[in-house]
């Protein structure tokens, strides 16, 4: 059976529930074309700057620019999707936040070989993390049609349910193939991988990764994004790149400050996407003695 397609009007628990089930699901037509057409323009200057990849994973005729936070306003938006945003939150379930993980635009080049079937997941060290248990909810936003001829990311639907260091060939994924201004969304612990492009055209793709907060983010969104620049951003967005508590006691700065506070100079509450509230007794005294 091919990759599951939603509309745009579908619920985040939907969504959730295919990934969970399946580990990927596309969402048809959710980015505008005016969306894209900013992101691209914003983005231009660093397309042509950008070189290939060195070896046969990260791609020899794919590119990979990261940053997007800082490059693209346009980005901003699609890092604060609602139904993303809402999907995560329902798919990392038992998390008191979550936050960005990775922003990279993946550029399949004419003439790219498959890249070898993985789990985002391994690059926490390759942790065996437990079956079911995902920690990334990862987005893959069309900027080109994906088709098989051009590259569509190749998936194993379900296969974020199966042990874990497995090899796997192309024969034995499936295209996810989708027109541009569709997203991906699949776990981190989904096998899959770029596919082959066998077209003269070049396959872009937006890739946008959200992991539970008390792991490390993948790229370093406080040095990518300047703070002069993070002193711009709305609140919502600042949590999402890390400053807020990604749990009860973790990320916070000195003396206790709230990081969001730390980083405006003020006293303002900046907590995540809810800290539990229901803290255990034994830590609550520990805490307050």
């Amino acid at each position: 059976m091919a990759v599951e397609h939603l509309s745009p009007d579908a619920g985040a628990d939907e969504a959730a529930e295919i990934l969970a089930r399946d580990g990927c699901v596309v969402i048809d037509g959710l980015a505008s074309g005016d969306v894209l057409e900013r992101f691209r323009s914003e983005m231009k200057p660093y397309f042509d700057a950008t070189t290939h990849g060195a070896d046969e994973f990260v791609g020899k005729h794919t590119q990979r620019v990261g940053g997007l936070v800082t490059r693209s306003a346009a980005a901003r938006e699609l890092v604060m999707d609602p139904l993303v945003l809402g999907t995560a939150k329902s798919l990392l379930t038992g998390a008191a936040a979550f936050h960005l993980h990775l922003t990279q635009v993946i550029s399949i080049g004419p003439g790219e070989t498959p890249q070898p079937i993985h789990r985002d997941q391994w690059a926490f060290d390759f942790f065996p993390f437990p079956k079911g248990y995902e920690v990334q909810c990862n987005t893959l936003w069309a900027l080109t049609d994906f088709t098989v001829e051009n590259g569509a990311t190749r998936v194993i639907r379900g296969s974020n349910l199966f042990d874990d260091k497995l090899e796997f060939k192309i024969e034995d994924t499936e295209p996810a193939e989708m027109p541009a201004g569709s997203v991906l969304l699949y776990t981190g612990a989904l096998y899959h991988g770029g596919g082959p492009n066998r077209s003269d055209a070049v396959r872009r793709g937006i890739n946008i990764t959200y992991a539970r907060s008390w792991l490390r983010q993948e790229e370093n969104q406080y040095l990518s994004v300047p703070q002069d620049l993070a002193r711009e951003l709305p609140d919502d967005l600042l949590k999402v790149l890390g400053y807020a508590r990604g749990a009860y006691a973790l990320g916070y700065v000195d003396d206790l400050r709230d990081p969001l506070a730390a980083l405006r100079g003020d006293t303002a509450s900046g907590d995540a996407f809810g800290v539990p509230e229901q803290i255990p007794d034994g830590i609550r005294r520990h805490a307050d003695g």
